[in-house]
C-alpha cells in the first residue's frame, strides 16, 4: 500500500492483478456489458493512480478504496445515462417535424437505421446518437458522458462495424 501511494508503478500493476478481477465483476453486475465494464475498470485504476495520495490505509484496505471508486463511477455512469436520455428527449421535442412530402425511401431508411441503432448496446447507441444526431465531437461526447475519449472512439468504431456487418448481411450495402 505504501509503494502504491508513493507512486511505484510495479505496485500499481500488483494492485491491478490483485483487485482488477473484483472491480470487473462488480462493474459487470451493475452495467451488464463486458465492454463497458472493462472501460470502467480502466477508469477506476486511472483515477486511483491519479489520486493515490488521497488513499489512507488507516481508513481501510486498498481493495475497499478501489470499490468505493468503482461505486462512484458506476453512479456517475447512471447519472450520465439519465441526463443523456433527458437531453435526447428534449431535442426530439424541439426538432422540426419531417415534412409530409418526404420521399417514402427516406422514411423507410430512417426506420431501418432507427431499428438497427436500437439493437446496439446502450452505451454505444448513446455515443453514436450524440456523435451523429447531436453532432458532438469525440471530446465533447467524452465531456458529456464522463467517458475517456479513447472509449468514445472505440464505442463509435465498434457500433459502425456492427451496423455495417448487419447491413452487408441484409444486402443494404455494396
Amino acid at each position: 500500500m505504501e509503494r502504491f501511494q508513493a507512486g511505484d508503478e510495479r505496485a500499481l500493476r500488483e494492485a491491478y492483478d490483485r483487485y482488477g478481477g473484483m472491480v470487473l465483476r462488480v462493474a459487470m453486475l451493475r452495467l451488464g456489458n463486458h465492454h463497458d465494464a472493462e472501460d470502467l475498470v480502466q477508469m477506476v485504476f486511472v483515477r486511483a493512480w491519479r489520486f493515490r495520495t488521497g488513499f489512507d490505509p488507516s481508513k481501510g484496505s486498498l481493495g475497499s478504496w478501489l470499490l468505493g471508486i468503482t461505486r462512484r463511477l458506476i453512479a456517475d455512469r447512471y447519472a450520465s445515462l439519465d441526463r443523456d436520455k433527458r437531453i435526447i428527449a428534449a431535442a426530439e421535442k424541439v426538432a422540426p417535424a419531417e415534412s409530409e412530402s418526404a420521399p417514402a425511401d427516406r422514411v423507410v431508411d430512417r426506420v431501418v437505421v432507427g431499428n438497427e441503432l436500437d439493437l446496439l448496446p446502450e452505451e454505444q447507441r448513446r455515443v453514436v446518437l450524440l456523435a451523429f444526431y447531436g453532432e458532438l465531437s469525440h471530446s465533447q461526447i467524452a465531456a458529456t458522458t464522463g467517458l475517456p475519449v479513447g472509449t468514445v472512439k472505440s464505442h463509435i468504431r465498434r457500433a459502425l462495424i456492427q451496423l455495417r456487418k448487419r447491413w452487408e448481411v441484409d444486402g443494404a450495402t455494396s
